[in-house]
């Protein structure tokens, strides 16, 4: 993986605290650069990603093992997200962001192509819009990437992210109202899935990009209000990606079209999710990811897009 044009991130933070003491410049916010990035992965990055999002815990589901075993690889859709990723951007101090305090707010994928199973590809990131909360309410900043072939320059995935800055509302930026959520079903789901994470999940996923020590610091999530590192709010998005394909296409990746929801609390490493499924049109459903543990939905308004 190689980051161009980014000598800034060489910077000193406050390893606990806000990288900038001054509120958003919006207007250096928005002319900030993401950084691109150039990976090449292979086999082993496809098997690390499936391991991250809890594939392989149980080493008899036959479903399950070709994520994991080079010599029949199939590669996880969702996998999407750690393709030209650019990391934890947001910590940039460049950005002047409160980054402690940012989380994934929504989150989106369209897969145009199937992700081969080894290539070079470049991720393109950009800022699209921001909207400011109000003050005690936090700001939103919408992020849309592109993954391609580096060679060929074929599109293969759009991702947009949400990412909701907690601590960063009322810098008289604009306020929008934001599109209603997806709407769950008022019936009982159609279908559900239990799917088991570790205690080592987070710390396996980190490995796919995401450095954020709020996934592997005590103190770091403590300083963000936590009581104990949680789970990337990507992984728990694989992990339902993973339970709705299934469910719903044979854990076939190549059926899967799109995919997006919001998230909505944490999950801590070790905890089960329950993907709970509405069957709504030809080749869309609706779910909403929980804890049932903890009695907590974890991601919601979501929607799965599929090959008929």
């Amino acid at each position: 993986m190689r980051v161009k044009d980014l000598p800034h991130l060489r910077k000193s933070v406050n390893p606990f605290g806000r990288a900038s003491d001054r509120m958003i410049d919006l207007d250096k916010l928005l002319a900030a650069r993401i950084p691109e990035i150039v990976q090449s992965y292979h086999w082993k990055e496809c098997v690390l990603y499936a391991l991250g999002i809890g594939i392989g815990l149980d080493p008899m589901d036959e479903s399950d093992l070709p994520f994991v075993d080079e010599s029949r690889l199939l590669v996880h859709p969702a996998m999407t997200n750690v393709l030209g990723y650019p990391g934890f951007w947001q910590k940039d101090p460049v950005f002047g962001l409160d980054w402690v305090k940012t989380v994934h707010g929504e989150h989106a994928i369209r897969i145009h192509r199937p992700i081969p199973s080894a290539a070079d590809v470049v991720g393109t990131s950009r800022i699209v819009d921001v909207v400011d909360k109000g003050a005690g309410k936090g700001a939103l900043i919408y992020v849309e990437r592109e993954i391609r072939d580096l060679h060929s320059k074929a599109l293969l995935a759009t991702v947009n992210q949400t990412v909701f800055c907690r601590g960063d509302g009322g810098f008289g930026g604009p306020s929008k109202t934001q599109p209603a959520p997806r709407p769950i079903p008022e019936r009982p789901p159609d279908a559900c899935i239990a799917l088991a994470s570790s205690p080592q999940t987070a710390l396996i996923y980190r490995l796919c990009g995401d450095y954020n020590p709020l996934h592997a610091s005590p103190a770091a999530a403590r300083a963000a209000g936590f009581e104990r590192p949680i789970l990337h709010g990507l992984a728990t998005f694989g992990m339902s990606c993973h339970g709705l394909m299934k469910q719903l296409c044979h854990s076939d990746p190549t059926a899967v079209r799109a995919m997006g929801g919001r998230f909505s609390a944490p999950v801590y490493p070790g905890e089960t999710l329950e993907v709970e499924i509405w069957n709504d049109s030809k080749g869309v459903a609706t779910f909403r990811t929980t804890v049932p543990q903890r009695g907590v939905v974890v991601m919601n308004h979501g929607y799965f897009e599929m090959a008929v």
